[in-house]
């Protein structure tokens, strides 16, 4: 069987930096934080008490009141960056077939602020089952795909991922795996978490994975730097269209960049902290490598995992000094959760959309929030701190590892006919 060629036709985004694709890169390479002190709900009793928020956002904008009503925030906001990534690629739903698109998608959670409320208005009830007819379809992670494809008609493929913060690069690599085998001509992937609820915040809070920099949220998110003390979380969405070539180039569309390769791994060892010998960590990139057919040296940048957790962003450093060798210290390296905070279930198709970007504008994003070295952390490697870097760049590497030791890695190369 010929494997088919597969490149990005359109991306969308809805983040704590920016609601779409252009205000998201220009915060990126402007160096932006997204945090700041919780809205959701009262955090004062939190140890926690601030996150990377969606700015200026109201469901009423985007929805009527009824339908927004029946979606929980994940579904919204996948809805939303999906609707820009099928209007950015220019598809013409009157003629498309819509048997050969399909709808894969990742979330980490799903509708947990629905779950939530549903829960605690049953526990303070008087024990009377009152629950909404919508609660289960509210909740389920799969219903992003399935709206996304009642909206626009798609038939093909449809069906949800789950690995925590690995969810939606998984979807990703999913969908260009059906591509290349010819099960569908196109498919709307990526992912969407609103994690920033009292339960999820409680939860990371006790599992003492959040930062508590209440005094200083701005600055909170410091991947690779000493003085980290956790992730922060945050919220929102990424989608991107993936694209057979021939289909994409018979439609005249805009071609953002090519899916060369990716892999994926498990680390067999621990709930949530990441193998401390990195074996996931190494061999899901070599893996990655080995499918794209390029050496190490082929690649320009990485976008890290790096969630300014102590030990996972220093395994994953170590991870790319053993697979990358000297080319180590040729390589850009930036964690963008520096300024998007941890998106969980999608953390990668956010930070897919910031490889496609670099690649695009010859632009690395930065790891913002730097004051002081780790001597665990290697300070001879290009860590982008603090500013964005101008730089050649052709081919970009994307990491996301999840709690349960689920490692995924895809690479984007230019698009070269």
């Amino acid at each position: 069987m010929e494997l088919k060629r597969v490149v990005i036709t359109g991306v969308g985004a809805l983040t704590p930096i920016g609601n779409n694709k252009e205000d998201y890169w220009t915060n990126l390479e402007k160096g932006i934080s997204g945090a700041g002190p919780i809205t959701r709900f009262d955090p004062e009793k939190f140890k926690t008490q601030f996150a990377c928020e969606i700015k200026n956002y109201d469901a009423n904008d985007h929805f009527d009141r009824k339908e927004a009503r029946k979606m929980d925030p994940n579904t919204q906001y996948g809805m939303i960056a999906g609707e820009e990534a099928v209007k950015d690629c220019g598809l013409n739903l009157e003629t498309i077939d819509k048997d050969s698109v399909g709808v894969i998608w990742g979330s980490g959670i799903g509708g947990l602020k629905t779950f939530t409320d549903e829960a605690v208005a049953f526990g303070q009830g008087d024990g009377t089952p009152r629950f909404n007819p919508f609660f289960i379809p509210k909740m389920i992670i799969d219903i992003t795909p399935g709206l996304l494809s009642i909206k626009y008609g798609f038939r093909g493929p449809n069906y949800a991922t789950v690995s925590a913060c690995a969810s939606s690069n998984h979807a990703i690599y999913d969908a260009y795996t059906y591509l290349r085998l010819g099960k569908a001509k196109m498919i709307l992937t990526g992912g969407s978490e609103a994690g920033v609820q009292i339960s999820a915040v409680g939860g990371f809070n006790a599992m003492k994975a959040l930062s508590e920099r209440n005094d200083d949220p701005f600055t909170a998110s410091r991947p690779y730097d000493k003085d980290r003390d956790g992730f922060v979380l945050g919220e929102g969405a990424g989608a991107l269209i993936l694209e057979e070539l021939e289909h994409a180039k018979a439609r005249g569309a805009k071609i953002y960049a090519e899916v060369l390769g990716g892999g994926m791994s498990a680390d067999a060892y621990h709930i949530t902290a990441p193998h401390p010998e990195g074996i996931g960590v190494t061999k899901v990139m070599r893996y990655a490598l080995e499918e794209a057919g390029i050496p190490v040296t082929a690649i320009d940048y990485i976008n890290t995992h790096g969630t300014s957790t102590p030990l996972g962003d220093a395994g994953e450093i170590r991870g790319i000094k053993q697979v990358f060798g000297d080319h180590a210290y040729k390589l850009n390296i930036s964690s963008t959760k520096s300024m998007t905070g941890h998106l969980l279930g999608a953390a990668g198709a956010v930070e897919s959309i910031a490889c496609l970007l670099a690649l695009d504008k010859g632009i690395i994003p930065p790891t913002i929030n730097h004051f002081t070295d780790d001597p665990e952390i290697d300070s001879a490697l290009n860590l982008t701190f603090n500013h964005a870097q101008k730089r050649d760049v052709n081919i970009v590497m994307s990491n996301t590892f999840g709690f349960g030791g689920h490692n995924t890695s895809i690479i984007f190369g230019k698009y070269k006919d």
